[in-house]
């Protein structure tokens, strides 16, 4: 495990607080991904129809007398030019058109209104200076099978005298045109709209002819149901869900395993940490000095071995911290005071009695074992001096 005290202390502070939040985690999380597979995605997609509507105008004529070309009685149906003689009347035929272009389905609840109008126009250098309208009809035909039909007859004969006649008028000014113009009104109850379609009627003193095609559809889109697509969750989104959860319980467990007990080992160890440059280990003894003085903390010590540019020994038996200087011990311990590190605690009280004695090692027990009643130390060498010289040379 990597040793790091900084995570140690903030650990040893607050580390309660993390188990707590990483459990939350954990367990939301879990959970979510739990919800996440057991509720797929519902989307809802829009379907759409349509409906179409086509109008168009045809003509036919039907021939009043025998010639080379035709019979009498013959029915022309949209010619390219009619033979103003043999069919000076001729028959406009609107017919609209409601259809389900999805499924070719008519669409018979609807109204359709149709219009026809011929309209002379007279005109100098593109400019219309005068005109007159003439309606042909204007009606509602009954709608089967989803087609409006109607239908009248117009007398060509007629237009082509009048336009002479505003020819005659205008003669020198302008020319006159002779125009036809359609227009179909639907609703369908759904969309409203009007499809209008125009065309010149060419008339010489032989023929007659429509300039161009009198037809034309529209199209409306409108939303028919919602198909709703059930589909599970991302894999994605359901993986790292899992993968949190799972993270946060086992960094929960790490927490709890890896928390320091105590605050202040874990304050101390950031700080050796942080003067290591300037920290020795070694063994400092007792009799060391002549003055002892006793700091608050750690970096009190470092503090004095930087002023003094000396360096702090630590005696990790005694848990001690100290810099010599001139006689003066400065040191720091979480023992206490200087007397208080000599030597580790112990518990006498439960050391087990000697055998063949009542309370206390007597000099009788000694003769038994082939000793002198007269019991002295042995000579020593005096140790302190070497241990103060060592010191010095510090």
């Amino acid at each position: 495990m990597i040793d790091n005290p900084r995570l140690d202390l903030l650990l040893a502070r607050s580390a309660r607080s993390i188990v707590i939040v990483l459990v939350i985690v954990g367990v939301l999380s879990l959970g979510a991904t739990g919800w996440a597979v057991a509720n797929p995605v519902t989307t809802s997609t829009p379907q759409f129809g349509e409906e179409r509507v086509s109008s168009s105008v045809e003509t036919s004529a039907i021939v009043i007398q025998n010639s080379t070309l035709w019979n009498e009685g013959e029915r022309l149906t949209d010619s390219s030019v009619y033979v103003l003689d043999a069919s000076p009347e001729l028959t406009i035929t609107p017919k609209t058109k409601l259809r389900n272009p999805t499924d070719g389905t008519a669409i018979e609840e609807a109204n359709v209104t149709h219009e026809l109008q011929v309209r002379f126009e007279a005109s100098r250098d593109g400019t219309a200076f005068w005109n007159e309208t003439h309606t042909v009809f204007r009606e509602s035909p009954s709608i089967e099978n989803g087609i409006a039909r109607s239908e009248a007859t117009i007398d060509v004969e007629a237009l082509r005298q009048r336009q002479r006649e505003l020819e005659s008028e205008v003669s020198g000014i302008g020319s006159v045109t002779l125009t036809m113009t359609y227009r179909a009104e639907y609703d369908t109850g759904r969309h409203e709209g009007t499809i209008t379609t125009s065309s010149p009627i060419r008339i010489t003193e032989d023929a007659y002819w429509l300039g161009g095609s009198m037809s034309d559809s529209a199209t409306h889109s409108y939303q028919s149901g919602v198909e709703r697509t059930t589909v599970p969750r991302s894999t994605a989104l359901i993986g790292g869900l899992s993968v949190l959860g799972t993270l946060s319980l086992v960094g929960a467990a790490f927490v709890a395993r890896r928390s320091p007990a105590d605050i202040d080992a874990a304050r101390r160890a950031v700080h050796e940490h942080r003067y290591a440059e300037w920290i020795s280990r070694g063994s400092i003894p007792m009799w060391l000095g002549d003055y002892h003085v006793s700091l608050d903390t750690l970096e009190d010590v470092v503090d004095v071995a930087i002023d003094t540019n000396e360096r702090v020994v630590h005696d990790s038996q005694r848990g001690l911290f100290a810099v010599v200087n001139d006689g003066i011990v400065y040191y720091y311990s979480d023992r206490g005071l200087w007397e208080e590190t000599a030597w580790p605690e112990m518990n006498l009280e439960e050391q087990p009695p000697v055998v063949g004695s009542d309370s206390e090692f007597s000099t009788k027990d000694f003769t038994e074992f082939g000793g002198s009643d007269d019991f002295s130390a042995p000579d020593e060498p005096d140790a302190f001096e070497d241990d103060e010289e060592i010191w010095e040379q510090l």
